[in-house]
């Protein structure tokens, strides 16, 4: 295998989805050395090896597990006649996904929005700040490692195609309207997604259930929606919204990687 260090950075650069492998642990005879590696791209390519056989078998398919989980998983084999092998001895190896950053998907760049945007500079989310009003983000001031996304109210296609749609996926809905917010929470429905929130009351859940349910034949209505957003913790101003609001999405980052 190409150096690995080498190879993570190059796939680090394409941005495409990686699981190292790396053997922590030999005990007795076994067909690999610790520090023996292996990394499997999430369309199921295999560099390097980590002895072959049934072991390397079972760790790919453990590495897919992990990208898709997107989790860090540790296994332990002994290698006996189910291994088709009779050296006897022990594997112990780590299985690290890498280049799956959560990435925020954030509708609505008003002042809650940007104080979200703000407040998760330097987290491991990647944010994209969504505003369909003209000019809207001509004199901004937001750090640079967020993302700007200026759209066309007028084709939602726009809006489709902007989020990149996955188990890594985090939607934030808080537009300025109140039929914009509607259209998106369909639209998002209809793809899979990590988390996606709503602001707003539980008014507007129940009024925007009963259209999903009324209007776009979505049976399940807001049930996978949360709405509304945002951590208990006491506080009403935009900044302290935000400061709930972002504690929600990296408890749930955190604990889906459990």
């Amino acid at each position: 295998m190409k150096n690995w260090i080498t190879l993570l950075s190059e796939f680090k650069t394409k941005q495409q989805p990686v699981a190292l492998v790396t053997v922590t642990k030999c005990l007795g005879s076994t067909p690999c050395v610790v520090g023996s590696r292996m990394i499997i791209t999430n369309d199921n390519v295999v560099h390097g090896t980590i002895g072959g056989g049934k072991l390397e078998f079972l760790a790919i398919d453990e590495a897919i597990n992990a990208l898709r989980e997107n989790k860090i998983i540790e296994s332990s084999y002994t290698l006996g006649p189910e291994f088709e092998q009779c050296c006897g001895g022990k594997v112990e190896f780590i299985i690290e996904p890498m280049n799956q950053s959560p990435e925020l998907f954030l509708f609505g760049a008003g002042h809650i929005g940007h104080e979200i945007a703000k407040i998760l500079v330097d987290t491991p989310f990647e944010v994209y700040l969504i505003d369909s009003r003209h000019d809207w983000f001509k004199n901004s001031t937001l750090d640079e490692s967020i993302t700007l996304c200026q759209v066309n109210i007028d084709d939602f296609k726009t809006f489709r195609d902007l989020v990149r749609w996955g188990n890594n996926c985090y939607v934030l809905v808080l537009t300025h309207d109140h039929s914009i917010d509607f259209e998106i929470i369909a639209m998002a429905l209809q793809n899979e997604t990590r988390f996606l929130g709503l602001i707003g009351s539980k008014t507007k859940r129940v009024r925007f259930n009963n259209m999903l349910i009324k209007e776009m034949n979505i049976e399940a209505g807001m049930r996978d929606v949360v709405c509304p957003i945002g951590l208990e913790i006491g506080g009403n101003t935009p900044k302290e919204i935000a400061i709930s609001v972002a504690a929600q999405l990296l408890q749930e980052h955190y604990t889906s990687k459990a």
